[in-house]
């Protein structure tokens, strides 16, 4: 358990952030392609590369989540990525569920898979260095879902990945997603994330899962995107912190916050309101863990192209930068006249 504390401690501490490094195949290929990158194994690696050897990176990101493949993988003079972050002062991660799939019986829902051998695939990653990991769940709002029977099954499940987690020494990440997909409010999106996350405590306590090696990874609290009605940033900020303070246990490690499709300023900025609206009022940590909201425009610069690196690398920097100034309350619009060009 102490150690379980210590990871998670360092994982919150200061003004960092957890870089999301864990794409899956389907996506990692979907972003290159749209980006005009070639889709092979190499690539990608090369393009991992890219990011973990960002300088100064450590400066800004405490944890960074790898996929399965990633967690094998090497620079190209032959240095594991998992050493690199280590030097760098980063704790490396691992996405360890596999996937949603269409949940039998419930048309438009999602189950996520995973357990099988969980176990086993955990001391794997410990070995390898990973003491963290990251099970999502997805959560879908239209007309009639979620349903209480998805969320119950999605969180059960989460509770047991957890349980797994810390029994292998591993922190476990928890996140529940209620995706930004449809036209819904963000009345709706409030009550929706609240309901889901009081079902996964109500899990967590129920499989005997310590909440100080623990950390949340919640959505933010927002309207649809194709809702018509659109809300300020400050008003993001306070549904989404109000959400979490009515529903997530003050004993909890540390909350931090996926991107979920906001634009990277987007993000940065709401993040920046609720650490100036809630100061010395929140009862945890709060950091952010994205993954296109730090990646996208670096791998926007990169285009697969060896010459694009080094610029690529500082937006990647960059990026991570605002963030870490959003979460101690210093950020502002001024400061992306900053950005890399």
């Amino acid at each position: 358990m102490e150690e379980l504390k210590q990871t998670a401690s360092a994982l919150m501490a200061g003004d960092k952030g957890l870089l999301a490094m864990d794409e899956s195949l389907p996506t990692s290929n979907k972003r290159f392609a749209e980006a005009g990158i070639p889709q092979t194994v190499e690539y990608r690696r090369a393009y991992r590369e890219l990011i973990v050897t960002t300088p100064n990176l450590g400066n800004c990101i405490s944890g960074a989540i790898l996929f399965d493949e990633t967690i094998y993988q090497a620079t190209a003079d032959n240095v594991l990525f998992v050493d690199i972050l280590k030097q760098a002062g980063i704790i490396p991660g691992i996405k360890v569920d596999e996937g949603a799939v269409d949940m039998a019986g419930f048309p438009n829902e999602k189950i996520t898979e995973g357990l099988d051998g969980l176990r086993e695939r955990l001391n794997k990653y410990y070995s390898l260095g990973a003491r963290f990991a990251k099970w999502r769940a997805v959560i879908t709002i239209d007309e009639n879902i979620p349903t209480d029977a998805c969320i119950n099954a999605n969180t059960q499940a989460l509770a047991r990945y957890a349980a797994l987690c810390q029994e292998a020494g591993i922190v476990p990440i928890v996140e529940p997603e209620v995706l930004m997909d449809g036209n819904h409010t963000i009345e709706k999106c409030y009550e929706v994330t609240g309901r889901v996350i009081r079902s996964l405590f109500n899990h967590l306590f129920a499989q005997r899962v310590a909440m100080q090696g623990l950390l949340l990874k919640p959505n933010m609290v927002i309207a649809g995107k194709d809702c018509a009605q659109q809300n300020t940033i400050n008003e993001v900020a306070d549904a989404t912190v109000n959400c979490l303070l009515e529903s997530v246990p003050a004993v909890v490690a540390g909350v931090a916050f996926l991107s979920g499709g906001q634009s990277a300023e987007e993000a940065t900025a709401h993040l920046q309101a609720m650490h100036i609206r809630f100061t010395n009022r929140l009862p945890w940590p709060l950091t952010f863990s994205f993954a296109r909201a730090i990646q996208q425009p670096a791998l926007d610069i990169w285009k697969g192209k060896p010459e694009n690196v080094k610029a690529a690398q500082q937006m990647l920097y960059f990026r991570a930068s605002m963030d870490n100034a959003a979460r101690r309350g210093e950020y502002s619009a001024d400061m992306e006249r900053a950005a890399p060009k």
